[in-house]
């Protein structure tokens, strides 16, 4: 099978969808389908306003209609409703080819953070733009269940996986920080709630792994916080290896990669019950949720890291390039007898 995959995340973006994409294209080599991948690398950027670390494709879809006249894929994956995504879904449709897209982000919710649009404007350009998909893939079933409220049709639940060679128990870093210590990993900006976890009254010490627009604001606001800055790889699996419990504050975010992760190393989660978390922690003792995230802190550190490290393995790459391989599938028979129909 030949892919084309269009997406406004890519590397050398830090985040989930990123973290995703990169990892699901890991898993279709080596099952031998030749993916294309059309990113912000293939066009002149721009930075993102309130958040120049993101460049924003300055993308046309003659531009891609021309890498799908040459390339001829056999499914095309919409992944972002970015630059990107919006120039592919146009040279797609222009072409009569069926495609697949991907929902990752709440951006009404995080526009809201910066401006004043209201949700329902947003989430009905949101449906707009996934409408005419084979299938839309959404991480979980708790979004699946809110975006069907809000009109979204042929939504299929797409799981996140783990790198279980990376991320395992490690011995722990010494940060020479008095226990227990508290930890959260994330990108740094507004939408990630991260005050709502630096505001706590907690034994031991915070740890904030991670970089984004709000790092300068949030370092000189708590000084007794110890501020890791970005960290990849091993680093990171000792970073989360080191904590005692797993603080994940954000109430946007529609999965949450970094909650397996740090499951997968052996570390009970502490979270708001809000999708992500809910999917993630389930009804299992792998973590704490609750609307007083302090007191999910506290919770978490009685739990055993055993049942954290057990829930991890509900999650897998494979697993993901199934659902996504079935739903790419399945578009392509689409797009085939929409072409001997025509």
């Amino acid at each position: 099978m030949r892919l084309l995959l269009a997406t406004d995340a890519w590397e050398p973006q830090v985040n989930g969808v990123v973290r995703t994409l990169t990892s699901l294209c890991q898993e279709l080599a080596e099952r031998g389908v030749e993916v294309r991948i059309v990113a912000p690398k293939d066009f002149r950027t721009i930075p993102c306003p309130t958040y120049p670390e993101i460049r924003l494709a300055l993308a046309t879809a003659f531009r891609v209609g021309r890498v799908v006249d040459e390339f001829r894929p056999d499914a095309i994956h919409i992944a972002t409703e970015g630059p990107v995504g919006i120039a592919a879904r146009k040279a797609a449709m222009q072409r009569g080819l069926a495609f697949t897209t991907s929902f990752h982000t709440r951006f009404p919710e995080y526009l809201r953070k910066r401006a004043p649009v209201p949700d329902a404007f947003s989430y009905a350009l949101l449906r707009r733009f996934h409408a005419p998909a084979s299938a839309c893939l959404v991480p979980t079933d708790s979004i699946r269940q809110e975006l069907e409220t809000r009109g979204f049709r042929n939504l299929a639940v797409w799981t996140r996986g783990v790198d279980r060679a990376l991320f395992k128990p490690l011995p722990p870093l010494d940060h020479g920080l008095p226990g227990p210590v508290f930890l959260t990993v994330s990108r740094v900006a507004p939408e990630k709630n991260l005050e709502a976890f630096l505001d706590l009254d907690l034994p031991g010490s915070k740890i904030v792994v991670g970089a984004g627009p709000s790092l300068g604001a949030l370092i000189e606001r708590y000084p007794k916080v110890h501020f890791a800055g970005l960290q990849t790889g091993e680093a990171l699996a000792r970073y989360y290896s080191s904590a005692d419990v797993f603080v994940f504050p954000s109430r946007t975010d529609t999965f949450g990669i970094v909650l397996i992760e740090a499951l997968a190393c052996g570390v009970p989660v502490a979270a708001f019950p809000v999708p992500g978390p809910l999917d993630v922690i389930a009804d299992t003792k792998a973590g704490c949720l609750s609307e007083d995230l302090r007191a999910a802190c506290l919770g978490a550190l009685a739990l055993r890291r055993e049942d954290a490290l057990e829930r991890s393995r509900a999650f897998s790459w494979e697993l993901c390039a199934d659902i996504f391989l079935d739903a790419a599938t399945r578009s392509a028979r689409k797009d085939t007898g929409l072409r001997l129909a025509g």
